[in-house]
């Protein structure tokens, strides 16, 4: 028993909303091994138009929309998110640039099982109306001689409220814009941050099932 679950892969589930470099980062990993003990089986889009999702369709992955038009009301969409990872069998989601708040019974569903990445340094600039370009803005406005990216678990406290799992920091340049830092922390900080932490947490999944 101990040897198949040794062997067992871990299915990881991607929300998305958008471009999906994030995602791309995941499924590069998958591709060429970094990504360890795990396999992309899900991607779950929020919107209908999301290049993550011609990104997902390209790697042969799986792919479900489920978003506000097409479940209006909140309490089926959470059913239907939970259906649909249900539906791929996840044992880990990533929230990859997912713009909507989850409903607290998702969250609380995977708690421990279901992680995010922000770009900053958590707990600067996180919360309700920190996403995206606002979040770089912010960070220079205040003055800031470094920034970063955290990995962290989604849970159902509240916006980035979850407990820190890993951080990558990079200083202000001289010149930066928020659209500069933006594109930086991006390539430089996010795309592997999320691959290691993905990766941390998939063997601490797999440490408690051999336990």
């Amino acid at each position: 028993m101990r040897g198949n679950a040794d062997m067992r892969e871990m299915n990881v589930a991607v929300m998305v909303s958008g471009g999906g470099t994030n995602l791309q980062a995941l499924l590069d990993a998958a591709a060429d091994g970094r990504l360890q003990h795990a396999r992309i089986a899900l991607v779950l889009s929020s919107q209908e138009d999301a290049y993550a999702i011609e990104r997902s369709r390209r790697a042969g992955v799986p792919v479900i929309v489920v978003s506000k038009q097409t479940h209006p009301d909140d309490e089926e969409r959470a059913d239907a998110i939970l259906a649909a990872l249900a539906g791929a069998e996840t044992d880990l989601v990533v929230t990859a640039g997912y713009m909507s708040i989850l409903a607290k019974n998702v969250c609380s569903h995977y708690a421990g099982r279901m992680i995010n990445i922000h770009p900053s340094l958590l707990p600067k600039y996180g919360g309700v109306g920190f996403y995206g370009l606002r979040v770089h803005e912010a960070v220079l406005a205040a003055g800031e001689k470094e920034t970063g990216a955290t990995v962290h678990y989604v849970d159902d406290q509240g916006v980035d409220s979850g407990a820190i799992i890993l951080q990558g920091r990079s200083p202000i340049l001289e010149g930066d814009t928020p659209e500069t830092l933006q594109k930086r922390i991006l390539a430089e900080v996010e795309h592997p941050l999320i691959v290691e932490g993905t990766n941390l947490v998939i063997q601490k999944l797999r440490d408690k099932d051999f336990s």
